[in-house]
């Protein structure tokens, strides 16, 4: 298998490490998204993660203390899921490295754009924690941040319980419209909430690509490097 990008960010929800549960971690789904990463790595793609924090802490969507704490919460969340994917993916002989936005030296490095980038060249497989290290910033424009930093040439985006973009829920609307291909010009205008303005905005004024599928089968991530048109795909 010839890998059709050099280098990669690959963004999972933490909703995406709890096995359609919603909430915790799933040791089995992290296990088998762990084994695709793997198989990906073995083309001798840089690959880079960038992990939310949604299975623990939701910041946005809590009304009972103000915005800064409770997204300083959900950083903390990603950096559970950082330490977990690096377990699993060191259990399997996969060389990897947690760097976090917000300094704690004890378990994970900080974020230091030149050592990531050292990293990536020499193999191992960087997991980006904490966000941005700021509040109000989503782990969606983190992804998009980190991308135009270490210059990567896609954003994967793995989603659970749809596999694509549509123009309205497909889980709730029978006669939601799959598009196969999109510009990002078109993902602002129509409103698609495939991530938040900032990322999407970011991702168009720095000409990063995107391929959205779904990682309910995580074999997905393989197929698209196999070269099979999988998720929707915005350029």
């Amino acid at each position: 298998m010839k890998p059709i990008y050099k280098r990669i960010v690959l963004k999972l929800s933490g909703e995406a490490l709890s096995g359609g549960k919603g909430h915790g971690l799933d040791d089995d789904t992290i296990n088998n998204i762990c084994s695709a990463i793997k198989e990906i790595k073995k083309t001798g793609v840089e690959i880079a993660i960038v992990v939310g924090g949604g299975n623990f802490w939701r910041g946005k969507t809590s009304t009972l203390m103000d915005r800064s704490t409770s997204d300083n919460m959900g950083m903390l969340g990603t950096v559970i899921n950082a330490l977990r994917l690096q377990a699993s993916l060191e259990e399997m002989g996969v060389d990897t490295r947690v760097q976090t936005a917000i300094q704690m030296q004890e378990i994970a490095e900080p974020y230091i754009r030149r050592r990531a980038i050292r990293h990536l060249e020499k193999g191992r497989i960087v997991i980006f924690a904490a966000g941005t290290g700021l509040p109000y910033f989503s782990t969606d424009t983190t992804a998009a941040l980190r991308a135009c930093e270490i210059d990567s040439d896609v954003i994967l985006i793995g989603k659970r319980g749809v596999d694509g973009v549509y123009n309205k829920d497909p889980n709730k609307y029978s006669d939601a419209i799959k598009f196969d291909k999109l510009t990002h010009y078109e993902v602002l205008t129509k409103g698609l909430e495939i991530m938040d303005s900032t990322a999407a905005s970011l991702c168009r004024d720095n000409e990063i690509d995107l391929v959205v599928f779904g990682l309910d089968d995580p074999l997905n991530l393989i197929r698209i490097f196999e070269g099979e048109e999988i998720g929707t795909v915005i350029k």
